[in-house]
């Protein structure tokens, strides 16, 4: 019975339309149905009645086609497609094992409430609010010439003979921006610049720098090699609807030797 009626007068009531319920207590022989199961929208018909029936059952109970066809008029094709549409709304689980023994057998088990029938009431988390302008996470990345131009300027802080016009830095910047641009770290092009100078005084600096820079040019990073094409899976193990055999196919239905079997009934 449902819980929808829990006290209802035993008398019809008369003069409205559409369907009157008359109600007796159950005090035993009697099985417990939700609503979820037997108003629920999505499920057929026979899907709702076979899984009322397999809750009635004793633990224990043959499930299987072959055992629900010789009990009810429906064929084994409404049957097992009933019990798909039970395992997709979460009312029933079916799982092939294998014994100690070597024999494979099928786990089925019944859910009453299975989670995926009652909707989860979840608070609405409040939207996210706006980051302010004037606070930022992260400041955006320096765009290559201007990272070079700035190496070049302070290269001068490291020695006073390195001083560079600002016609010099537009015009070695490019140089710079093809180092980093190979993966080099901008602090590694500074020390490459910077380290072993002369003691002598440095009459040119932006052609000592210009040779440095095309002479020590590294040669670019060697691309990485394409990845391997993924192995493709096989297909994943099905139960058959026919004979419940073990097989595999990427959708769920019948094997291979029930397929005509299957035709010639239609």
């Amino acid at each position: 019975m449902t819980d929808q009626h829990p006290s209802v007068p035993a008398r019809a009531q008369s003069g409205t339309s559409g369907v009157q319920h008359v109600t007796e207590r159950h005090e035993d022989n009697f099985t417990v149905v939700g609503n979820h199961l037997a108003q629920h929208p999505d499920l057929s018909l026979t899907a709702i009645g076979l899984a009322v029936h397999i809750q009635s059952l004793p633990a224990g109970t043959p499930i299987g086609i072959k055992a629900l066809t010789a009990k009810f008029q429906e064929g084994e094709i409404r049957i097992a497609a009933a019990l798909r549409e039970l395992e997709t709304h979460g009312y029933l689980t079916r799982a092939r094992e294998r014994l100690q023994s070597g024999r494979v057998v099928t786990r089925t088990v019944s859910y009453n409430k299975p989670a995926t029938a009652i909707p989860e009431h979840r608070p609405a988390s409040p939207p996210p609010r706006p980051a302010s302008p004037l606070l930022r996470t992260e400041s955006p990345a320096p765009k290559p010439c201007r990272t070079a131009a700035d190496l070049l300027t302070g290269l001068r802080a490291t020695d006073s003979r390195l001083l560079l016009s600002e016609r010099d830095v537009h015009r070695l910047a490019p140089q710079v921006s093809a180092w980093l641009e190979r993966g080099v770290s901008v602090t590694a092009v500074e020390r490459t610049l910077t380290s072993d100078l002369p003691q002598v005084p440095i009459k040119h600096p932006a052609a000592f720098l210009a040779h440095r820079l095309t002479v020590l040019l590294p040669p670019p990073l060697p691309t990485a090699p394409p990845r391997p094409a993924p192995i493709p899976r096989p297909a994943p193990l099905q139960t058959c609807d026919g004979c419940e055999r073990a097989f595999r196919s990427a959708h769920p239905g019948r094997c291979r030797d029930c397929r005509p079997a299957e035709r010639d009934a239609a």
